[in-house]
C-alpha cells in the first residue's frame, strides 16, 4: 500500500526554516531583554524588507487586520470607500469598524481584481477612497486606478496581502496608491507566524503611523490621537528575517509547481486558470483553477469534494462572496446583479495546494486526478 496516497494535501502549508536556525534568535532576545517595542529584530526585519521590496518606508504590525484598520485612520477616511467583494472578509471588516460603508464593484474575471471601469459609476460625494486587492498576487490595474483617484481626489489604499515581492517591470507594486498593506499570516508566501505591515510614502507619514499602533502615544506624557496597540514583537520579527534567507528560493518553488500545473491541466475542457501577466514578477502565492460545470461534466464543488475524498485539501476561496454575508448582504451594492462576474466567479473557483514543501508527485497526482 502507498501510504503516500493516504497523507493530507493542504493549499497552502507555512515556510518553517529548521528549528535549529531560530533557536540562536531566541536567545538574543532573552540576551537583550527586549522583547516587544520596536527592539533591535524589529528594527532589523524593517530596515531589510524595505531594501527587499524596494521601497522607502515600512511599519511592522501584528497582523494584517489591524494594519489595515490603522491605514484607514491614517488617512482620516469617512463616508464611503469603494472595494471588491472579491476578497478575505478582513478589507471589508475594517472599512465597517472604522465607521465607514463599504461600496462593493464588480471584477475582471481575467484578474479577479476590481474592475477599474466600475468605479466611476461608484463614486458619490460621500466616497474618500478606492480600497483594491491584489487578488492572489495579480497586480492590479494601477495605474487607470491611480488616473481615477486623482481625478476625483480620492485616496487609495491597496490591500496586499497577497502580494509580498510582486513587481511589474522591475518595480514593486507596493509603492501604488498612498498605502498598501501586507499580511505576514502562516499561510502567506512571507509569514512572521502572524503579522502585517504597511508600506508608506514620506517620513511624515510613517512616523504617524507608527504613532498610531502604539496607542498614539508620543512620548512619556503625550498621547495624540486615538491609538490602538498593533506592534509587532521581537519573536515575530526573528522568524521574519530568518524567512527572508530562504524567501527567494521559496518562490522560485512555487514558480515551479505553477509550472506543472499549468502544463498538467492545459488543455483541459472546462478547466480554466489565469495567465500570468505580462512583466510581472509572480509570488504564486495561490494557484486557483476555475470549474466550468458545463464543460467539466462537474461542478465545482463536486470537485472539492472529490479532491477532498483522495485527502487533497483545496479551497473554495473566496467562497462566499463578502457581499453574500449576513453583515454586508443588505447593502444596496451588494446585490448580486450588481457583481454577476464576481458570483459567477466565486462559483467556480478551487485554489489548488502550493507551497515550497509540495512534493512534485503530489502535484502530478493532483493534475491526474482532476484529470480523469
Amino acid at each position: 500500500m502507498d501510504l503516500s496516497m493516504n497523507k493530507k494535501i493542504t493549499v497552502t502549508q507555512p515556510l518553517l526554516p529548521p528549528l535549529e536556525e531560530y533557536l540562536p534568535y531566541l536567545q538574543q532576545i532573552w540576551k537583550n531583554k527586549h522583547i516587544t517595542n520596536q527592539g533591535p529584530f524589529h528594527e532589523e526585519l524593517e530596515d531589510k524588507l524595505c531594501d527587499y521590496l524596494g521601497v522607502e518606508y515600512i511599519s511592522l504590525f501584528a497582523n494584517g487586520t489591524i494594519a489595515l484598520l490603522v491605514a484607514i485612520k491614517t488617512l482620516e477616511l469617512k463616508g464611503e470607500i469603494i472595494t471588491t467583494p472579491y476578497s478575505f472578509v478582513a478589507s471589508s471588516h475594517v472599512i465597517t469598524w472604522n465607521n465607514i460603508n463599504p461600496v462593493f464593484i464588480d471584477i475582471e474575471s481575467s484578474t479577479c481584481n476590481l474592475n477599474p471601469g466600475l468605479i466611476e459609476e461608484a463614486i458619490t460625494e460621500s466616497t474618500s477612497a478606492i480600497l483594491p486587492v491584489h487578488v492572489y498576487g495579480n497586480p492590479c490595474n494601477i495605474e487607470k486606478i491611480a488616473d481615477i483617484a486623482e481625478k476625483n481626489n480620492l485616496k487609495i489604499i491597496y490591500d496586499a496581502a497577497h502580494a509580498f515581492g510582486v513587481k511589474v517591470n522591475g518595480d514593486s507594486i507596493m509603492n501604488s496608491g498612498d498605502l498598501s498593506v501586507l499580511s505576514f499570516h502562516a499561510t502567506k508566501v512571507f509569514n512572521t507566524f502572524e503579522g502585517g505591515a504597511i508600506v508608506s510614502q514620506t517620513v511624515e507619514m510613517k512616523k504617524k503611523i507608527d504613532d498610531l499602533k502604539n496607542f498614539g502615544i508620543l512620548d512619556e506624557v503625550t498621547v495624540e490621537g486615538i491609538g490602538i496597540n498593533g506592534k509587532m514583537n521581537e519573536v515575530q520579527a526573528a522568524m521574519g528575517l530568518l524567512q527572508l534567507k530562504y524567501i527567494d528560493s521559496a518562490i522560485e518553488k512555487r514558480n515551479k509547481i505553477a509550472e506543472i500545473y499549468r502544463e498538467g491541466l492545459k488543455g483541459v475542457d472546462g478547466i480554466r486558470f489565469l495567465d500570468d501577466m505580462e512583466g510581472v514578477k509572480h509570488n504564486y502565492a495561490y494557484f486557483p483553477i476555475f470549474i466550468n460545470e458545463r464543460e467539466y461534466g462537474m461542478c465545482r464543488d463536486e470537485v472539492y469534494e472529490k479532491l477532498a475524498n483522495k485527502n487533497i485539501y483545496g479551497r473554495r476561496y473566496f467562497y462566499p462572496l463578502i457581499s453574500q454575508f449576513s453583515t454586508y448582504k443588505g447593502l444596496p451594492s451588494a446585490k448580486a446583479e450588481n457583481l454577476p462576474v464576481a458570483v459567477k466567479t466565486s462559483g467556480e473557483i478551487i485554489c489548488l495546494p502550493i507551497y515550497p514543501d509540495l512534493d512534485n508527485g503530489d502535484v502530478e497526482r493532483i493534475i491526474e486526478i482532476l484529470k480523469a
